[in-house]
């Protein structure tokens, strides 16, 4: 079982030594491995059981350091980073030969981060590579945003598990890339659009496919609870299971009909950073409890609502 605990120093060894570990972000858990080692990044995949298609986000500390592995750092990705970094927001940028192609699922382009959380910044500045890491959970299940999930979902295959406490944002990062001059959104995340939007203009947004993304967390089915997650069908719903064995997952209010103990209120306040923190630790709460379905139900389409109504379809299986 994973050792979990704040010793940068033992992290440092095994990640020089080819292995993977859980590292803290503001956005979720990472399973992180160097990333200029072939046979790291391959447990990486292997330990997820992530298909080698879906390319993965590239950690580092500085913009000096980042630059060293990429062949350009475009004018518009310079004023998201200096706005952004450390923070959730990644950018997709062409990357040097240094990154190999397994990292980036032999796109031409590599995604690239500087996470905020001072643990995982001291780690990141003490190592000469940089960290390839993907949310620390089971490929297409809910993303773990403290190092408990971690532990009860890969505690068995790895060493270390690097305990930042709980993750503050909650959701993954929004992903940013450019066709020409043009900015492009491939993944609704922690920064809103309109915040991006108010440092370079506007962007387009891609909506997620089923194969060969361009960039990570593309893929239609995603972050996932075991227990089927169903929006908006909710008299269907009743009909079709005692209300105990129901559960929901709300923005602000609570629903008639379903006992209060089955439900998962994001942000009574309808605070959008506050929903988004909530929203895997709740979505895992309700797959753990004795129900057989959960009904959610979206947040209005602004600011954070967007990335997490993205989140929930995805991790839906179906909606009206």
């Amino acid at each position: 079982m994973a050792t979990i605990g704040t010793d940068i120093l033992s992290v440092k060894k095994l990640l020089s030594a080819g292995e993977v570990v859980g590292i803290p972000t503001e956005t979720v858990y990472g399973l992180a491995g160097n990333a200029f080692n072939d046979d790291a990044v391959l447990k990486i995949f292997n330990v997820k059981n992530r298909p080698q298609f879906d390319p993965l986000i590239v950690h580092t500390d500085s913009i000096a350091h980042a630059s060293t592995f990429v062949r350009s750092f475009p004018q518009k990705a310079k004023q998201l980073a200096e706005a952004f970094w450390p923070g959730p927001l990644t950018l997709l940028l062409p990357k040097s030969d240094t990154v190999s192609d397994l990292v980036t699922s032999g796109l031409s382009t590599v995604a690239v981060r500087i996470p905020n959380h001072p643990l995982t910044l001291e780690l990141l500045a003490s190592l000469d590579f940089p960290l390839a890491a993907p949310s620390a959970n089971p490929f297409g299940y809910i993303s773990p945003t403290s190092a408990l999930h971690v532990e009860n979902q890969l505690g068995k295959k790895i060493p270390y598990i690097l305990d930042g406490g709980e993750s503050t944002v909650g959701i993954e990062s929004t992903i940013v890339g450019f066709e020409g001059e043009d900015a492009v959104v491939y993944r609704l995340g922690g920064i809103a659009v309109e915040a991006i939007e108010g440092i370079i203009g506007p962007v387009q947004t891609v909506s997620h496919s089923t194969s060969n993304p361009k960039a990570p967390g593309m893929l239609k089915s995603h972050y996932s609870p075991r227990k089927p997650l169903v929006i908006n069908h909710l008299p269907e719903i009743l009909q079709q299971y005692s209300p105990n064995k129901i559960g929901s997952l709300t923005f602000n209010h609570l629903v008639d009909s379903i006992p209060a103990e089955n439900q998962r209120v994001l942000s009574p306040a309808a605070d959008y950073p506050e929903a988004a923190k909530h929203l895997f630790a709740y979505m895992r709460q309700l797959d753990s409890l004795p129900i057989e379905v959960i009904y959610a139900e979206l947040l209005p389409e602004k600011d954070l609502g967007r990335a997490i109504n993205d989140r929930i379809r995805r991790a839906a299986v179906r909606e009206v």
